[in-house]
């Protein structure tokens, strides 16, 4: 654990000791401020609704680029060979490159609270709904991280990591939109794999262990092949 502890506050301080952290952060809420905001008034109801449909997909950019340096960065420098010399393991290496990265858009999303918190000054709001949403935010984010560390892994270059990560996140946000394209007897398999499908329930205030078992095994997928796949290549 205080390996992991090490590489994590190693992580964050590259995070938040370069100032794209903050331009990153900036630009997350303003965008979400933006499209919450602009026919918010127009709609005349006191919901994030709004919020809820349009961060998901902001999330699909934002979390390549936080996980595009993780790896891809160390590998193109050759630090990963120094770093993996020292008694610490490949697992241990991405669990904590990816608690880093999850900790800093949990960071990023308790930022948006400023939203809710405005909007319940003009009325009452429902917070079981809002907080099974913001859950959602959450696990449906650290898939998309699971997937972007993964593509970081494959690549020694941040921008084709992103682009693939960013890929990724895109195919299995948009897997069950397509459902009337496929065959019926693959539907519900499709419908069950696609992230957005989770997160709906989830935004509706319907907590479903179904849900949270899927977010759960997407993380501990990515992290799984991600180790693997580094173990392989400086093996």
């Amino acid at each position: 654990m205080f390996r992991i502890f090490a590489i994590i506050c190693r992580e964050m301080s590259h995070y938040f000791f370069s100032p794209i952290a903050y331009i990153v952060i900036v630009a997350f809420l303003l965008i979400n401020g933006w499209f919450l905001f602009s026919n918010f008034f127009l709609a005349g109801q006191l919901t994030l609704s709004q919020f809820f449909n349009i961060t998901p997909i902001v999330l699909i950019f934002f979390t390549p680029a936080i996980t595009m340096r993780l790896v891809a960065e160390e590998k193109n420098t050759g630090s990963i060979e120094a770093l993996l010399t020292l008694p610490v393991s490949e697992l241990e290496v991405v669990i904590a490159k990816f608690i880093s990265a999850f900790l800093f858009l949990f960071i990023s999303l308790v930022f948006t609270l400023s939203y809710p918190l405005s909007i319940s000054l003009l009325g009452n709001l429902d917070w079981g709904v809002i907080i099974s949403g913001y859950l959602g935010l959450v696990l449906m984010g650290g898939a998309f991280l699971s997937m972007g560390l993964l593509m970081s892994t494959l690549s020694k270059n941040q921008i084709i990591a992103f682009i693939l990560g960013l890929f990724l996140c895109l195919f299995f946000y948009l897997i069950d939109k397509v459902l009337i394209f496929l065959p019926g007897f693959s539907v519900n398999f499709f419908e069950y794999s696609g992230v957005d499908y989770h997160f709906r329930n989830l935004a509706k205030g319907v907590i479903d262990t179904r849900d949270l078992i899927y977010f759960v095994s997407i993380m501990f997928t990515g992290i799984f092949l991600s180790s693997y796949i580094l173990k392989r290549r400086t093996g």
